[in-house]
């Protein structure tokens, strides 16, 4: 049966979702006429709010360029390529291969959100070298499903911040150790029931042999970089000189140790990014075939430089036009305190889709539901968990998210959703259910 839905899944989505650019378009033109038809604002008023909101995302826009290229650097080096190759062999079937990257994936993103958005689709692309059967679609669709564990993990953003002195809602809720989130009983159950979950069913929706669609491994770019071939020049011996690249690479860890074991600084993206680029430059060996390998990463980030100003513009028009407030408000009306979880989570599901930003989501939305907690009895923690979760739900068919996979794996977003979709409603009921029963 799960077969035959995710059959459908995957062609209702190959015949009706458009590219990731129009479906931006279409997001921000649905927006802006709720904007006006909810809220009652004129359209001068909804283009300012977009019009301000466009660039509030600029330097997250350039980390996340930065994870997908500093990634894939690294991930082009000898040394871990034959780290991948390893890990890879542990894997002999293609549905060993499924479940493989996808617990890959749900470790190094429950370790850090922007570890992890690269990591498992690096290591999707090398199973594909390995496995000649194995449907590439479905392998980078399962190392994206990994990624949804994140805002329960190590990095997440609600979790971080109301565990930080002086957080915004402080006066409300004062200062709530990870104790109570991260590492609480209830957020535990539910990170060991995804991790049992997601593998499973990533390995239930594998098709069969006959209808997989695979990738030949030469389109992988098996062998980029330069040979370190050219004239014998003063300019040509320090583009290739390894001792530039080996002092450069060191002085980049020396900081980065300095960052781990001299400092109290969590681990964040620019950390991950900072470390990765030199980790880049020291195993390439030489500057030339460093910058050989950013140049093919680069081109996999168009997407990224085009689309993710338009979710801020979004962003914009939903927070300035209340929208966002309006939705929040409508679930709270509908709660009680044994139900106002849940409803949460699908409200921070739904704003989701039109606030891809954790922090900024948590922005909107505290207020509204931590009041509503308090009125109905319900702890902050909870509530907060609550946002969470369904933030990083929708990531699932969320394609702001997916687009440094899918840059790496070379897909466009209507390859890999209709698998995402199907672990998107699983995966809702065991959320749903975690959140409203475990204590």
């Amino acid at each position: 049966m799960i077969q035959g839905i995710t059959r459908a899944s995957v062609s209702m989505v190959e015949r009706y979702l458009p590219d990731a650019f129009v479906l931006v378009l279409m997001l921000t033109l649905v927006v802006f006429g709720a904007g006006m038809l909810i809220q009652g604002h004129g359209p001068v008023e909804m283009a300012q709010f977009w019009g301000e909101g466009f660039w509030n995302l600029l330097s997250f826009s350039m980390q996340m360029v930065l994870i997908l290229v500093t990634g894939f650097v690294v991930a082009s080096t000898p040394v871990f390529k034959r780290l991948l190759q390893v890990l890879a062999k542990a894997a002999r079937t293609p549905r060993q291969g499924i479940v493989l990257v996808t617990l890959v994936s749900l470790v190094a993103a429950w370790i850090n959100w922007g570890f992890g958005l690269v990591i498992g689709a690096l290591f999707a692309r090398e199973l594909a070298r390995c496995l000649p059967r194995l449907d590439y679609r479905l392998a980078i669709a399962s190392a994206y499903s990994g990624f949804m564990v994140w805002h329960g993990g190590l990095s997440g953003s609600v979790p971080l911040v109301i565990a930080t002195d002086g957080h915004f809602t402080a006066d409300k809720i004062g200062v709530v150790p990870t104790s109570e989130t991260i590492f609480s009983p209830m957020n535990l159950g539910i990170l060991l029931a995804l991790f049992i979950v997601i593998p499973l069913v990533n390995w239930l929706i594998t098709p069969p042999e006959g209808q997989e669609v695979t990738i030949d491994p030469a389109k992988l770019g098996e062998d980029s970089g330069a040979d370190g071939a050219g004239p014998d020049s003063p300019s040509s011996r320090l583009e290739n000189s390894m001792v530039l690249s080996m002092a450069s690479g060191v002085l980049g860890l020396v900081y980065v140790g300095y960052y781990i074991f001299g400092t109290d600084a969590g681990l964040n993206l620019n950390i991950v990014n900072f470390t990765l680029l030199f980790l880049g430059i020291l195993l390439h060996g030489r500057p030339s075939q460093f910058l050989a390998s950013v140049k093919e990463a680069v081109d996999g980030a168009s997407g990224i430089i085009v689309q993710f100003p338009f979710y801020a513009g979004i962003m914009g028009m939903m927070v300035g036009s209340g929208l966002a407030v309006t939705m929040s408000n409508w679930f709270v009306s509908i709660s009680t305190a044994d139900t106002l979880p849940l409803f949460t989570f699908l409200s921070a599901g739904i704003v989701n889709m039109f606030v891809p930003s954790g922090g900024g989501q948590w922005a909107v939305q505290a207020p509204i539901m931590l009041e509503a907690g308090a009125a109905l009895g319900v702890e902050p923690a909870r509530t907060a968990m609550a946002v969470a979760w369904g933030d990083t739900w929708t990531n699932l068919i969320q394609p702001f998210w997916a687009l440094p996979a899918l840059a790496i794996a070379g897909l466009s977003a209507k390859d890999i959703m209709g698998y995402c979709l199907v672990v998107l409603l699983v995966t809702g009921v065991v959320l749903a259910c975690g959140l409203t029963f475990l204590p």
